[in-house]
């Protein structure tokens, strides 16, 4: 972990990004990599599993990295700020980034082994959208791996995060439409997409994350939120409130969802 830690833009004390190094490592060694691979990572943001792919991959092997988003977007590093620090360091050199860039009008003149999305699907503003994804990842590579929270939470700990993503997701739909939430997709959902696009899964596990901090922001987030809500219709707006309810009467403290993981060949 140390040397991919020292690769990365950390601002002060490094306990938050080696606990979310943890699980990107966990979540890699599920996506079976092997050194020399050529790797396409979509959502890359500021490169938190970038790093540990390039890791996995190793000299020979190559990561291009691409997202939507411009170089200006996250805090308190932005995604052009963490990505240099990346390319500046000794795993730089596998990794290739693309902001600013639509996987569906990205040229690629070659092929890759795996294509990697993850925790990045709830950013997709519809299945449609996403179903076209995996239907030119289909063209493009032999493999894509697949990993987002799993909202088949399994203890009673992790129901306030379940509540907060609802109450983001509500609040992208109802409030402002450009949220990092747009679509909690179960992976009963994925797994449809992914055989409607010609995949076979070869690989499916969960993979624990109630320990990351995520959790916690999302319901801090969702509390800021709410005095918004008035200005949705009346039953969207009991939802909500039942939503809080629910978040904010846990007894327990707040644990994370854990990640579920699909790996499918073409």
């Amino acid at each position: 972990m140390e040397h991919i830690l020292n690769c990365m833009k950390i601002i002060g004390d490094d306990t938050i990004q080696r606990t979310q190094l943890t699980h990107r490592l966990e979540l890699v060694r599920t996506f079976q990599l092997e050194k020399g691979m050529r790797v396409l990572e979509i959502g890359c943001g500021q490169g938190d599993t970038t790093v540990v792919l390039a890791d996995a991959v190793g000299p020979a092997g190559q990561v291009t990295a691409i997202d939507i988003a411009t170089k200006e977007y996250g805090a308190p590093i932005t995604l052009g700020e963490a990505s240099e620090t990346i390319a500046n360091s000794p795993l730089g050199q596998i990794i290739d980034f693309h902001y600013e860039t639509d996987f569906l009008q990205f040229p690629i003149e070659e092929s890759f082994d795996v294509v990697v999305l993850s925790h990045c699907s709830w950013y997709f503003q519809n299945a449609e959208l996403l179903e076209s994804y995996m239907q030119k990842i289909r063209a493009v590579a032999k493999r894509v791996c697949f990993a987002e929270w799993d909202i088949d939470y399994t203890l009673p700990s992790q129901r306030a995060h379940f509540c907060a993503a609802n109450i983001l997701a509500l609040y992208t739909a109802f409030i402002e439409d450009d949220g990092n939430i747009q679509n909690l997709f179960h992976k009963s959902l994925i797994k449809k997409i992914l055989e409607n696009t010609g995949f076979t899964i070869t690989n499916e596990q969960t993979v624990e994350a109630s320990y990351l901090q995520d959790g916690q922001w999302e319901v801090d987030y969702s509390n800021y939120l709410l005095n918004e809500f008035p200005q949705v219709p009346a039953k969207i707006q009991t939802l909500v409130e039942s939503f809080a309810y629910l978040m904010n009467e846990q007894q327990e403290a707040v644990l994370s969802l854990n990640s579920f993981v699909l790996c499918a060949d073409a």
